[in-house]
């Protein structure tokens, strides 16, 4: 292990074989606590990159520039540079390619071998000449027989466009039945465990990564599978982020499968469509689509500058809604081309909006709203306007504006649903009477905050020793986002005879980026989680422990590690409801 410690940052480099000719080089971020969307980390992460020794030698990506020190310098420990043939870039976002120029100093002569996309990508980032070769699915490169042990290494490539990058590639070695997927299967999990041996210790972040960055692509994630399915066996899934996984592959497989297949099934979905590497636009469109995945929608995320004319012309014809950036003033012949046949694809029965893409140069987004309205389209929500640069209130604006959609999209469904249920049982299940809550949560600094706030009636005790509750959220509540394990939030007890103005204030439904707190008397340095109200009749101060997953929502079971009351003598507010279809 070779360690590198700054006063700001803890990183730090493993290195091990984890087949024959084959060595994994992890880049250990352990304080990392953001990353693309602006959803926490709560266990750091890591860069993965792997060295593959045949005849020839093979390289699978890099690292993030921050390790630009030492991780140079180990990988020179390992292998002369000069001698690596090719290095195999599994897609391009920086945390994985940021030290592709360093290598390219130190031998110039690599061959870089990317999907066609990966590779214009490259050019615009290294700025330099390289030599590339592009590659498809069913595309192999060989790498000849290992003269040490004679093993003969062979690769091929299988295109997994969205997962989570529109250049991505996976490369499966036969020789070792290794897969290497990059972000695909991976989380955000930073150990010193090389492999997946506690999988109970990390299917937490397994899941609240998959939500993130793949649920809104979940119709490529299956597209994906299908591909994998007519390789040799695969022993062993290495992944961009996180321990290795080798000892599970069928529970992390089969939960893939399982998650996509669910998002899946319902038959209208919304295209969110973005420019890849252009502003803001990748971590906002998927800000969108986080939110309307919460909302048990179908989304599907659109690159459009990678996305063929003919497969963008289907994806947008056949979506109940199109949700449009902003483009450059004066795009470049592809883009306009792409520009077209989405405004062509369009019909009057869909609903569709814009965002700003903030990518500094571009088109008014009034003009572009303008243009939509003389189109005859439906305005799914206002315009989502970036007026600074995006910091966490802006990525919660976006994924709210998401949630919103999702619930417009699934209308008719939840009616329908509601309509089906039989009457009496669900008086029956009405009758079961809670006390009433205001549940509130803060993340991040005074000037980069993430807040948010819910009425919640199932809440309940769960634990003497240590001091512990439960809270059902449903899981298209904003507030849920801030609500995962290692998490904190506020439960504030309601009083009787004194809740009807908090009760109103939080039962209502506020647009993408309110302020839910505007008006209420709050005491902010009180509790670890969030606001506590000043109204209220008591508090608990929560650290979220475990989340159980339901159809519609998430039970939360958080320890309790403060608490206070401010009337002894008074009582909770009582919520008893008439029909348990509804809060």
């Amino acid at each position: 292990m070779i360690e590198q410690q700054t006063p700001e940052l803890r990183l730090s480099l493993q290195c091990q074989e984890i087949a024959n000719n084959t060595t994994a080089i992890r880049s250990l971020d352990w304080d990392r606590n953001r990353f693309d969307i602006e959803f926490g980390l709560r266990n750091g992460t890591t860069y993965n990159s792997f060295i593959i020794q045949g005849e020839k030698n093979a390289l699978i990506d890099t690292s993030h520039s921050k390790f630009r020190d030492t991780w140079v310098k180990l990988l020179t420990e390992l292998i002369n540079p000069q001698s690596i043939d090719y290095l195999i870039v599994s897609h391009t976002e920086p945390d994985h390619s940021g030290l592709i120029g360093d290598l390219l100093d130190i031998n110039p002569s690599i061959e870089i071998i990317g999907s066609k996309v990966a590779i214009q990508f490259l050019k615009n980032q290294v700025h330099r000449s390289f030599q590339s070769r592009a590659v498809k699915t069913g595309n192999e490169l060989d790498l000849g027989i290992n003269p040490q042990n004679g093993i003969h290494h062979k690769l091929e490539f299988v295109s997994a466009p969205n997962l989570h990058w529109p250049d991505t590639i996976f490369s499966f070695d036969y020789a070792t039945g290794t897969l290497y997927t990059c972000d695909a299967f991976g989380l955000h999990y930073c150990s010193n465990d090389l492999f997946d041996v506690e999988p109970d210790s990390i299917i937490e972040d397994f899941r609240y990564y998959y939500d993130c960055l793949m649920g809104p692509n979940a119709r490529s994630v299956l597209q994906a599978q299908k591909r994998i399915k007519n390789l040799a066996e695969i022993n062993t899934i290495a992944v961009g982020h996180g321990p290795l996984l080798r000892h599970n592959l069928s529970l992390w497989q089969s939960k893939y499968h399982e998650w996509s297949s669910q998002r899946s099934k319902s038959e209208g979905y919304a295209v969110i469509c973005y420019l890849s590497q252009h502003g803001f636009c990748d971590q906002l469109s998927q800000s969108i689509a986080l939110g309307v995945s919460k909302a048990d929608a179908q989304v599907q995320l659109l690159d459009l500058i990678a996305t063929d004319t003919q497969e963008l012309s289907g994806l947008i014809s056949e979506a109940k809604a199109v949700i449009i950036p902003t483009w450059p003033n004066e795009p470049d012949g592809d883009l306009q081309n792409s520009i077209g046949t989405l405004l062509a694809a369009l019909n009057p029965k869909q609903w569709v909006a814009v965002y700003d893409a903030y990518g500094g140069n571009d088109e008014p987004i009034d003009v572009l709203a303008n243009k939509l309205r003389d189109l005859g389209q439906k305005e799914a929500f206002s315009a989502l306007r970036v007026k600074k640069l995006p910091d966490a209130t802006t990525f919660q604006r976006f994924e709210e504006a998401g949630t919103d959609l999702g619930q417009l999209l699934n209308r008719k469904k939840n009616i329908a649903t509601i309509k089906s249920f039989d009457g009496d049982l669900m008086k029956a299940m009405g009758r079961i009477s809670g006390g009433l809550y205001v549940v509130t949560a803060s993340q991040g600094t005074a000037t980069n905050q993430r807040r948010g706030a819910m009425v919640a009636s199932w809440v309940s005790q769960a634990s003497f020793e240590p001091p512990g509750i439960t809270v059902a959220v449903a899981k298209d509540r904003a507030i849920e986002t801030l609500m995962q394990v290692e998490d904190r939030f506020v439960i504030n007890i309601l009083e009787e005879n004194n809740y009807q103005t908090l009760f109103r204030q939080f039962l209502k439904r506020f647009p993408p980026g309110a302020d839910r707190f505007k008006g209420i008397e709050l005491l902010e340095d009180v509790a670890k989680g969030g606001p506590v109200l000043k109204d209220a009749l008591a508090f608990l101060d929560c650290l979220v422990k475990q989340r159980l997953e339901t159809n519609d929502h998430w039970i939360i079971y958080a320890l309790v590690e403060n608490g206070s009351i401010a009337k002894a003598d008074s009582k909770t507010a009582v919520h008893h409801r008439k029909v348990g279809t509804s809060y």
